[in-house]
């Protein structure tokens, strides 16, 4: 007797707990991913800040599902959905079948228009994103103590975050960390305690989406840790030479992109309605008009909640989408016979520094050690390997003891033409 067959596209948070649910389901499963690995996206800017290193945060997805014997992992990227025919073709031309769909893509970076900042202002998706961001500002530092001047190191030791959310904010507080406490003492010519670490976001406050006293408090901390926060601004334009904020224009050789996303292209090969972001316009059971057989999840689908604004596009609502399909495809339900989605938000913690974190549960608010704390324990429960596990806890105390960064490795020549 045949199974069901269930595709699922992506190793994210909501593919790998998909498949986890579906573990003792009867249905043969085939999870296809570009990449070969999950990644544990919330810890991946400490990769770009040389904190931990790229296997503390990426697990190979064929060791993840090594006992699952439902579930096959196929290497490879979608091209396109057929969905009327019920196959999906890969850019090699390979096609793949399916009886249940589950489209779990995550998004990318959104320039708002702009891509010609990207080569410029790197964002943080991907491993190889944390890498190149990580030695441009390590390579940084060693222009900066061979300049010849002042004004040339300068330029050198200013840093942009642009977008004041939880990656911005977290982002903003690892390179005040490194400039003001794991560099010193490490260069003679240069002080890289007198880097300028510019935080930029458009809203009127940083962590827009948290209670605004948290807000404010997470701003005062990034403050005292050196970093010039700037509220209510917008980039209008990023060049080589800097950034231009309104009428003012920041010399800067270090920018990070933080200020948007946008789904994968291949959700807009379904041909359904799309949110101004790309993310699939899903039901309440989270299938696409029509297809009670596909469903999109995560980063890659826009549900409306209760308080009648999309989901966020964060970990613990992929997760819980993800547990939702499962249960709907193990049983076999039709579409008449399921339940609505209903995401129940645990709330949220953003890090900013040693010892210093925000974040909320409910109408009850943490901040200081506390959060910082509670936002650890979360982080490590959430690996999904062991030694991920162990290694990051054994690599975030040696940090909070010594302040030092392991993972300052630069690999290309400080005179490649990219850097």
């Amino acid at each position: 007797m045949a199974y069901p067959k269930v595709v699922i596209i992506g190793g994210g948070f909501g593919g790998i707990n998909v498949a986890k649910a579906l573990k003792k389901a009867k249905v043969d499963i085939y999870m296809i991913d570009k990449k070969n690995h999950h990644l544990f996206q919330p810890l991946l800017y400490q990769v770009a800040s040389a904190a931990l290193s790229p296997a503390d945060v990426a697990t190979p997805l064929r060791e993840i599902l090594r006992n699952q014997k439902n579930t096959t992992v196929m290497m490879g990227e979608v091209a396109s959905i057929e969905k009327e025919k019920k196959f999906l073709k890969l850019t090699n031309g390979d096609i793949f079948s399916y009886d249940y769909l589950v489209v779990a893509t995550g998004a990318s970076h959104s320039y708002f228009g702009n891509e010609q900042w990207e080569p410029i202002a790197p964002g943080l998706k991907t491993v190889m994103d944390a890498l190149r961001i990580r030695e441009k500002i390590l390579i940084s530092f060693e222009k900066a103590e061979r300049s010849d001047s002042i004004e040339d190191a300068a330029k050198y030791l200013n840093f942009v975050i642009i977008g004041g959310g939880p990656t911005g904010v977290e982002m903003a507080g690892s390179i005040a960390e490194i400039a003001h406490k794991t560099m010193f003492k490490n260069f003679r010519r240069i002080r890289p305690e007198k880097s300028k670490i510019y935080l930029i976001e458009g809203n009127s406050r940083v962590l827009p989406p948290y209670p605004k006293s948290l807000s404010i408090r997470a701003k005062k901390d990034l403050e005292r840790m050196g970093v010039r926060v700037l509220t209510g601004k917008i980039v209008t334009n990023i060049t080589k030479d800097g950034v231009q904020v309104g009428d003012d224009f920041i010399e800067a050789r270090n920018i990070i992109w933080a200020a948007g996303n946008q789904a994968s292209p291949l959700i807009k090969t379904l041909n359904i309605p799309l949110d101004r972001q790309g993310r699939a316009m899903v039901e309440k059971d989270l299938s696409i008009p029509d297809h009670p057989e596909i469903f999109v999840i995560g980063d890659a689908a826009c549900f409306i909640g209760k308080k009648g604004a999309p989901l966020p596009g964060i970990a613990p609502v992929a997760i819980q989408m993800a547990r939702y399909v499962g249960k709907v495809i193990k049983r076999g339900l039709p579409k008449t016979k399921r339940i609505s989605f209903k995401y129940f938000d645990k709330g949220s913690i953003a890090t900013i520094g040693k010892a210093r974190a925000v974040g909320y549960v409910g109408k009850f608010k943490l901040q200081g050690w506390f959060a910082w704390l509670g936002w650890g324990f979360i982080h490590i429960a959430y690996l999904v390997c062991y030694r991920s596990r162990f290694t990051v806890m054994l690599e975030w105390c040696f940090h909070y003891f010594t302040g030092l960064r392991g993972a300052r490795i630069i690999h290309h020549s400080i005179d490649e033409s990219k850097k």
